[in-house]
């Protein structure tokens, strides 16, 4: 079993670099995205940044955590399975809570494009990566290419958060200046 987990994962090794790579250095653009609306003076408060701006940087952090563990040396495929499985599921969880603070916060009315981009694509990537580690004893090869989809959508979700909110910043908010209303684009 040993030998089917190396050869199995070997081949990934570059691809999960250059994700976990871009994830990490992403989560840093998240941080400057939230700096941008401080010093913009927005009127979203925390429990907007809760809905809209910290499952950013949690998605940045589970697509470089699912690159980290299919990059360790593991001597068989049980460990990141059985981790992988924790994290789709907790993922699920997550997205949860997500829709649960969308839906309470006040300062935004979410649009399709939100909840397409924050509760169902999310969802879609943290179910793919519980069901290809279900599956994974049966079909490795097919259950990893599953998995680093999983792990690019999430990457490219999070691209999209981020560069949403700071157009908005740039281009959107300097137009209607301080006549914002709690319809404008959610602050993170």
């Amino acid at each position: 079993m040993e030998e089917v987990a190396h050869a199995a994962l070997a081949g990934w090794e570059s691809f999960y670099v250059i994700v976990g790579t871009s994830a990490a250095a992403l989560t840093g653009l998240q941080f400057v995205v939230i700096t941008l609306i401080a010093a913009a003076r927005r009127r979203g408060g925390p429990a907007e940044i809760a809905a809209f701006g910290t499952p950013t940087v949690v998605h940045f952090c589970a697509a470089l955590f699912v690159s980290a563990l299919l990059s360790a040396p593991w001597p068989t495929l049980h460990g990141p399975r059985l981790t992988l499985l924790a994290g789709g599921a907790g993922g699920l969880c997550y997205i949860a809570v997500v829709l649960r603070r969308a839906l309470r916060q006040r300062g935004y009315k979410p649009v399709f494009e939100d909840w397409l981009w924050h509760t169902i694509l999310p969802a879609l990537a943290y179910g793919a990566l519980l069901g290809a580690a279900a599956l994974m004893s049966h079909r490795v090869l097919v259950m990893l290419f599953v998995t680093a989809g999983a792990v690019v959508l999430l990457l490219y979700i999070g691209i999209h958060n981020a560069w949403d909110t700071v157009t908005y910043l740039a281009v959107d908010q300097p137009r209607r200046g301080d006549s914002t209303t709690a319809n404008d684009r959610p602050p993170a």
